[in-house]
């Protein structure tokens, strides 16, 4: 789906009581989509369906974030993020994502990935930006992606070490202000 999608500097909201729903196989192709998706996101479910669901990836966005919560939820365990995304037309929005495994009740195997996501507050925000701004920083001051990748990895990890907090605490943290 490679495509020019410069980015506006608009950010996009969507109220409290929505929720952005989507699903996703093993590979993160996207199986499934809700309508308030397709509002913020700015596709339409023939767009989504297939695709990487890091085709609303925000290039602002740290990788380390996304590679806690890959290596997170491919164990079977459950995740909360903070996501900045990005729309079709370059816009961004907030989320704050619950991301789980769908297990075979069986044998315990990892079938797929749900992601349900909220519209963080404005304070959630803004506590989390200087963050990521700093672990994004930290990626981009290395010419070699794999070294960004581990480097501000490290950081994230000393940083929620020295606060004595899980990432999870961490994001509930941040939406109780504490």
């Amino acid at each position: 789906m490679a495509q020019d999608r410069s980015l506006t500097g608009v950010e996009r909201t969507f109220e409290l009581s929505e929720m952005i729903v989507s699903k996703t196989d093993l590979k993160g192709r996207i199986t499934y989509v809700n309508d308030t998706f397709l509002k913020v996101a700015g596709y339409t479910t023939d767009e989504c369906l297939g695709q990487p669901h890091s085709m609303i990836r925000h290039p602002d966005m740290p990788r380390c974030v996304f590679k806690l919560l890959w290596d997170t939820v491919a164990t079977g365990f459950e995740i909360f993020a903070y996501v900045l995304n990005r729309a079709k037309n370059g816009d961004h929005y907030w989320v704050v994502a619950h991301v789980t495994a769908t297990m075979n009740d069986d044998t315990g195997e990892v079938l797929a990935y749900h992601s349900s996501r909220r519209s963080p507050s404005r304070a959630a925000i803004e506590a989390i930006m200087p963050l990521y701004a700093k672990l994004k920083a930290e990626e981009d001051r290395h010419s070699d992606r794999k070294a960004g990748l581990q480097a501000s990895t490290d950081m994230l990890l000393g940083i929620l070490e020295d606060a004595n907090l899980s990432y999870d605490q961490f994001v509930f943290s941040v939406i109780n202000g504490s």
